[in-house]
Parts: C-alpha cells; structure tokens; sequence
C-alpha cells in the first residue's frame, strides 16, 4: 500500500498531463522542494522545446538534468546553499517579458530550501526562529505564515518578481487541505496572511524569537502581495498530485487483497500522540478484515533529547495504546522517505512490539517521553528506511485489523 501511493506521486506520472503549452517566448524553469529536480527531469522528458532554468532541492534528492540546473541545499533547517539558490532563481526569473513562461514546480520542503531572508534579516536569524518552529509543535500553515514574513522569495513575492511573464505553478501537495499558499509557502500564490498573524502564531507556541526577527514581525513595513497584485492575473496553479490521490491508490491495494477499507481522511493534523489515542479507539471499534488509512501532517513538541520524527513517534504511542492487541500491524511512513530530519520514512508495529522490547530491556514509555521513538525502533530493527523517494505527499498511515 505505501509503494502504491509513493508510485501514483512520481513526477514521471504526474507531471506530464498538466504541462501547459508552449510560450512563443522562453521557457523558464524553476522550482523548490522533495520532488523539484525529479519534476524538471519530467518537464525535460516530455516538453517540446527549450527550457533553461534552475531549481532547489534537498541534499542527496537530485536527479540529473539536461537543460535545468539542480542545486541541493538543507533541510528542514536551511543554510547557505539554499539561500544562494533561493537568489539564483529569484534572478532567473526577473526582465521576462510577457510571451515569456516561468514553469514553477513546488513540492514540499520548499519553504525551507527558499530561504532567501528579507532585508535587514540574515541566514542566522531564519535558521533560529526554523529550529524553534520545528521545536513547537506548530501546524504548518502556521509555520509557513512565520516563514513567509521573513523572506525575500515565498507568500507571493517570485509571481512579482516574474511579472508580466505567464507563471504556471505544478505543485505536489504536502499539505493538509492542498491549500497552494501553503505548499512551499506559496511563492506564486496571494498570501492571505498578515504580519499580524504571524505576530499571533508566534505568541501562541511561544516561538523565541532573535532581536532582528521580532523587529522585523513588529515593523511590518513590507507585506507580502495580495490577490489584488496585478502579477496573479497572469498566474495558475495546477495540483498534479496531492495525498488524496496516493491514499486512493493505497486502497486500491487493500481492496484488491480483499479487505474493507475505512479513509479516516487525508488532512489529520495535531500532535502524534494524542492522534495515536484517537487511532487506538478507532482500530478497536474496527471489524476484523479492514484497513484503516489516513493522511496529513502530525507534530511532535519536543520535550525530551531523543531522535524521531512524527510518524515513528505515533507509532510508538499507538503500540502503548494498543498494549500488544492480537492481529493488528500498522506503519507510518513519510512519503518523501524522511521522517523529520532522520534518514528513516517511519516505523512498522505489530502485536509482538511492546514484549520484543521488554525482551530488550527497552521501556517504551520512557522512549515517548523523551521523544526517541527512532532510539526504540533502531533496537527493534523496525524502522522503514526507503531514501529518498523523489515526491512528497505528505505522511502515510496504514492499520491492518486482522485479529
């Protein structure tokens, strides 16, 4: 079932359907996230003329091109690699006329490789409030709105910089509810937040902030462009795949092996462990023969000093909750094969997890409280460890009822 829904995202798939067509002027490529540098390889395979162009994506995710430049930078803490690619494409894109057609391929992870910062900010300064972002156990709508406010490039301002050219954004969907002004925090797409909500999501996980970063929040001199920005009458978004796809994909599996299959929805959001509750009562209440799946974006707030990212931590919450229930085995994987910042996709459970452990001396519960599901699950030898798998629609949750 996660094979099946990794595959139905592959930019070799997905792209090439919702090419536009071709500009009587340039062709201009650029793009950041996951699934960037396999989606210019798509738009090479299948477009029919020149293209020139560049685009980011995270280390170790590139795919060679031809035509288009792929550069690699951090994530999800960025550096300077991504800053001076964040510059190269925000100058491809500049003194095109309006025959000319910039092709923007976003996916996930692009906020953090476009980090690019606004004046009067530096690296330093983005790469502190990313760090305590990721540490709050913030949604990401509501990270990106902080994110957007600190940069030179998202929420809008690369659709300024292109115009008057045509800008077409492909994007891959990571994000709860496909929202384009969140996914990779919208560089092409009218930013409906202010710096006064970002002022409020910052109050509101107790996000620290530098010195340089709460005056520019409390300046407020440069909002991002709104709809009413002439450049978005020259812009359109095409989804050319989103979680819903790959979780219709993943049923299309279990059906096929005979068994019922309940979608408990494709945008989830929350903490791990508290949705890991919910799962349990819902795998409880489940007929035997039946998968459950669902999708979205869990957080962790970090607490304690271990390794682990959303999904193997709701799988150590969901083995404490299930406590070693007959005929149940779930997974949850990332679907761009990277849980977090480790170099696992997530963690596989299944009715012997929690004796095997004891059988370790391993205490699953202090795992949980200090955040180390990757600790828990490297000992058990459950970890699922894909590499990079070239999309990105966000987290993947399977639970097979059996017993």
């Amino acid at each position: 079932m996660f094979d099946a829904a990794v595959a139905s995202a592959q930019p070799a798939k997905c792209v090439p359907a919702h090419l536009p067509e071709r500009p009587k002027g340039r062709t201009v490529v650029v793009g950041a996230g996951k699934a960037s540098a396999a989606m210019a390889r798509a738009v090479e395979d299948h477009w029919d003329g020149p293209v020139e162009g560049v685009v980011v994506t995270r280390y170790g995710h590139a795919v060679p091109c031809d035509q288009v430049t792929i550069l690699e930078a951090s994530h999800p803490v960025p550096d300077a690699a991504g800053e001076a690619a964040s510059r190269r494409i925000l100058e491809a894109v500049q003194g095109l006329g309006e025959d000319d057609l910039v092709l923007m391929l976003a996916s996930g992870g692009g906020s953090a490789l476009l980090s690019l910062p606004a004046l009067g900010l530096t690296l330093d300064d983005k790469k502190a409030v990313n760090r305590a972002l990721l540490a709050s156990g913030a949604p990401i709508g509501a990270m990106n709105c902080v994110r957007k406010h600190l940069s030179a490039i998202k929420g809008g301002r690369l659709a300024a910089a292109a115009y008057p050219a045509r800008v077409v954004t492909l994007a891959i969907s990571d994000v709860p509810g496909d929202d384009p002004a969140v996914i990779a925090s919208g560089p092409t797409v009218p930013d409906p937040t202010t710096f006064a909500d970002a002022r409020s999501y910052v109050a509101a996980y107790g996000i620290d902030l530098p010195p340089a970063v709460r005056r520019h929040l409390d300046a407020a001199e440069d909002e991002t462009p709104k709809a009413e920005h002439p450049c978005f009458t020259r812009c359109e978004i095409r989804l050319v795949a989103t979680p819903d796809m790959a979780l219709d994909a993943a049923a299309a599996v279990a059906r096929d092996a005979g068994y019922a299959v309940q979608v408990l929805g494709d945008a989830i959001e929350g903490e791990a462990r508290d949705f890991a509750t919910e799962l349990a009562r819902r795998v409880r209440d489940a007929a035997p023969g039946t998968v459950l799946l669902s999708g979205g974006e869990l957080t962790v707030t970090l607490k304690g000093g271990g390794r682990g990212g959303p999904n193997a931590e709701l799988m150590l919450a969901l083995a404490i909750a299930l406590e070693g229930a007959e005929g149940i085995w779930a997974m949850a994987c990332d679907t761009d094969g990277i849980d977090g910042s480790e170099d696992n996709a997530g963690a596989v459970i299944g009715p012997t997890t929690l004796s095997r452990a004891r059988d370790l001396g391993l205490d699953a519960g202090a795992f949980l409280d200090r955040n180390d599901s990757y600790g828990f699950f490297a000992a058990l030898g459950d970890l699922v460890i894909t590499g990079p798998t070239h999309t990105n629609v966000n987290d993947f949750r399977a639970v097979l009822v059996d017993g």
